[in-house]
């Protein structure tokens, strides 16, 4: 395991506890400012030591009514590159001028945008943007990479969604076991946590943190699979 080191305080708050993902999906009617503030909120109220919001508008919503750390992302697709959340050093910029308290990025292996490499990226947030940078990784290579470029936090939130990685299992929950053992810096388990069970699961593995999205503010799914198990009689 590498040397410990001390935790940016906006890291520290999130030891331990539950950060929730307030999305909507483009042309929902949840995805405005208001609401997504409103869902961030109620997380807040509920427990949650942290959000993590996608874009400026919504971020800098949510900002104006918490005092948990606020995690940001933008996503942003292209035909250039499969990367999409924060590819780029101008995204990131736009993010934490929004008010995020913690940048998250897409940290694979994969090509990015103009050719830019991970390593810039990460160096690039940390000195010109003085924010804390949450690396989304897929594969525990990536994990031991994002942390040697200077991350702050690895977080496997992009496991099963890479070439490498589609069709694992999720929770990545032995990846984030691995990651653990290994690195000094915080690891947050993201993605697939569907169950107050799977979360403590995630806890015994390892996880400084877990994110909870879709089984807690996935409004629009979860209507459409009720829905689509509702018995209509005309």
């Amino acid at each position: 395991m590498m040397t410990s080191q001390v935790l940016k305080p906006e890291v520290e708050q999130l030891r331990g506890g539950l950060i929730v993902s307030c999305q909507a999906p483009a042309g929902s009617p949840l995805d405005a400012p208001e609401i997504i503030a409103a869902l961030a909120a109620t997380a807040e109220l509920n427990g949650a030591v942290g959000v993590r919001i996608n874009g400026p508008a919504h971020i800098a919503a949510v900002r104006m009514r918490l005092e948990v750390p606020v995690i940001g992302i933008e996503k942003i697709t292209s035909a250039e590159s499969e990367v999409y959340i924060t590819p780029t050093l101008d995204s990131a910029r736009r993010i934490a001028a929004s008010g995020a308290t913690i940048v998250a990025l897409d940290a694979t292996r994969r090509r990015r945008p103009g050719n830019d490499t991970v390593d810039a990226l990460i160096s690039g947030v940390r000195a010109g943007l003085g924010v804390a940078v949450m690396a989304d990784i897929a594969t525990e290579d990536e994990g031991l990479h994002a942390a040697g470029c200077g991350a702050d936090i690895v977080a496997t939130t992009l496991c099963g969604y890479t070439a490498e990685t589609r069709g694992c299992p999720i929770p990545a929950l032995e990846l984030v076991e691995r990651l653990a053992s290994r690195l000094s810096i915080p690891v947050i388990c993201e993605g697939g946590i569907s169950s107050p069970d799977e979360l403590r699961r995630a806890f015994d593995c390892g996880a400084f943190a877990v994110v909870v999205g879709g089984a807690i503010t996935g409004v629009d799914l979860l209507v459409r699979r009720f829905a689509a198990a509702a018995k209509r009689i005309r």
